[in-house]
Order: structure tokens, then C-alpha cells, then sequence
């Protein structure tokens, strides 16, 4: 009986040890250990201290939990009684509540001053002009509008490496996240907000971006193409964009919002007040004015949402504030 239960259990180690190999072989880089420029690069640094601090507190714990159970398991013969003998010990309850406190501490200190990292345009591009994008999540598609280059595109996204990007995020239906994994973390898109995220890109190159929250049948099909190019090359695709026939009107943005699937498209010429007022439209109640580089909030309180004729545009050199 004694070696029939030694060999099932060897057969399952070796089973669990096989299973395993034949799972990661699968498993290439992941994208998030990839990173592509400086936001991405303090997000990596993130996962790797999150997941070295929590190695101090679970591998400890994984191996007293195996000795002991294996040192003090039950036989089948075993004749002594149980009659376990509690005590208290101080000293092991200040090593096992003391060393998660101080992870904990050690961890939050660094998220913290990452966190406050991330919300700004990366130091080592402070002194380069950024570039704003409206973007707008939608079942099942992504609608990109450049306020500044008066263009717009659906499910593609070109963008000038080195340069500071200015994500300005809402959503026409239900709430997504919009993430390019390469460039750095995710952001939701949530109706009636105008939420912010920075990214930069440091080299050319070709990067996924996802829809990542679940958001109906064609969910699957909401990701993008990120393009990053030298700003030549950028200026020169913004000066063929804005020679496209297409326009980005009200009544396209109408055909666009309904549910389903499209191709890639360009448009030569952007609505300005469209992205304010697809926020306004779905409860940004904040008489929010977006132009350029960011939402901001009206200088004139006002108790309801203010018409398109009392939108005022502002200039992409003030302040963003972040719809509260």
C-alpha cells in the first residue's frame, strides 16, 4: 500500500511538473516586461518591486506551509493521539505581523512616488511641446480625433517618438479601459468623463492597443494599431491626412456611434466642439470647455450643461484640470 501511494504521488509531481513546462513554453515575453519608452519603463520597474516584495512575504510562507506539511502529516500507522498543546509566542508574532508591515510601508512608498510620476508629461522630454489626443471609445470601435492637426482617425493611431502624448479620455457607450501595453498602463473610459494619460514613445515602431474591459459581443475586436515615427515622417502623415475628402462631422460621429464594427479610417478635418460635446452629452454637467491639450472647466459657473454657442475653445497651453 506504502509504495502505491509513493508512486501515485510521484506520477502527480511529474504529471503537475510536465503540465507546467508545456504551459509556459507557450508564453513569449509578456508585453507589460516590454516597455517601449519612459512611462512603460516606470511601470516595469513597478512589477518587478511589487512582485520582489511579495516574494519576501509568500516564498517564506509557501515552504514552512510544504515542511510542515509534510514533516508532521498523518501516517496511516500513526497510533499517538492528538492533543495539540497551544502557547503564545511574542516573537513569532512580531515576525510574522512586523515583516508585512514593513513590505506594505516599503510598497506604498514606492507606488506612491511612481503614481505621482505617471500624472505629469515624462522628465526627459519636459522641454518638448506635447500632443494631444481626443479619444473616444465606442461599441465596437475607437475614434481618435487630434484637435490641434484638425484630423481625426478610427482604429489607428500615428504619433511622433520622443514626444510627450497627451491622452484626453471618454466613452459614448459603456465604460472600457484603453491601454497600449508597450507604451505604459490603462486608462478607463467612462461616459460624461474627460480623463488623462500620458505616454511616450522613445523609438519607431509598431505597437498593440486594446480595448481591456469587457463591453459586449464585439469587445474582442476593439484594439489598434499604435505607430510611432520620427516627427518628419509624423508632420508629413498629418499633411496627407488633412488632404482626405472625408470629414469628421456631427452627422459622420452619428453614423460612427452606432453598435458594430468598422474598418480604419481618416478624416481631413476635425469637429472642435465634438469631443466636449459627447461628454457633456452623456452627464459631464461641468460646462466643460476641451481645445487642445486638455479639459478644463469654465471659467462661468453655470448650473446646467451649456449650449454649443457658450462653449468657448481654449488654447492647449493652459493647465489641464481633471473632471472631478
Amino acid at each position: 500500500m506504502k509504495a502505491t501511494h509513493k508512486r501515485l504521488r510521484m506520477l502527480g509531481i511529474i504529471l503537475v511538473g510536465v503540465g507546467m513546462a508545456v504551459f509556459l513554453a507557450g508564453c513569449g515575453n509578456p508585453m507589460v516586461l516590454d516597455p517601449k519608452g519612459q512611462i512603460a519603463d516606470i511601470q516595469k520597474e513597478m512589477i518587478w518591486i511589487s512582485i520582489i516584495l511579495c516574494a519576501i512575504i509568500i516564498v517564506p510562507v509557501l515552504g514552512i506551509w510544504i515542511y510542515i506539511s509534510v514533516r508532521y502529516r498523518d501516517k496511516p500507522d500513526n497510533k499517538a493521539p492528538y492533543e495539540p498543546n497551544w502557547s503564545h509566542s511574542t516573537k513569532l508574532e512580531v515576525i510574522w505581523w512586523g515583516i508585512p508591515i514593513i513590505v506594505v510601508g516599503v510598497l506604498g512608498y514606492f507606488t506612491v512616488v511612481a503614481t505621482y510620476d505617471l500624472i505629469k508629461p515624462p522628465k526627459a522630454t519636459a522641454n518638448v511641446e506635447p500632443l494631444t489626443i481626443e479619444v473616444t471609445s465606442m461599441d465596437w470601435k475607437w475614434l481618435f480625433q487630434y484637435p490641434d492637426q484638425d484630423i481625426a482617425t478610427v482604429n489607428y493611431l500615428n504619433i511622433p517618438e520622443n514626444t510627450p502624448i497627451q491622452f484626453v479620455l471618454t466613452s459614448n457607450t459603456a465604460m472600457n479601459s484603453f491601454w497600449v501595453p508597450q507604451l505604459g498602463g490603462m486608462m478607463y473610459t467612462m461616459p460624461g468623463m474627460a480623463m488623462r494619460l500620458w505616454l511616450q514613445a522613445e523609438g519607431p515602431g509598431e505597437y498593440l492597443g486594446m480595448g481591456a474591459n469587457f463591453s459586449g459581443s464585439e469587445f474582442a475586436k476593439m484594439h489598434f494599431k499604435v505607430k510611432s515615427m520620427p516627427q518628419n515622417e509624423f508632420d508629413a502623415w498629418v499633411a496627407k491626412s488633412q488632404d482626405e475628402p472625408a470629414k469628421l462631422t456631427r452627422e459622420t460621429y452619428a453614423k460612427l456611434a452606432v453598435k458594430g464594427t468598422v474598418p480604419i479610417q481618416t478624416f481631413g478635418q476635425n469637429e472642435p466642439t465634438l469631443f466636449a460635446s459627447i461628454v457633456v452629452k452623456n452627464g459631464g454637467h461641468h460646462g466643460i470647455s476641451i481645445r487642445g491639450s486638455d479639459p478644463v472647466k469654465s471659467n462661468q459657473q453655470s448650473s446646467g450643461v451649456k449650449s454649443e454657442a457658450e462653449t468657448k475653445e481654449v488654447s492647449g497651453s493652459q493647465q489641464p484640470e481633471q473632471n472631478q
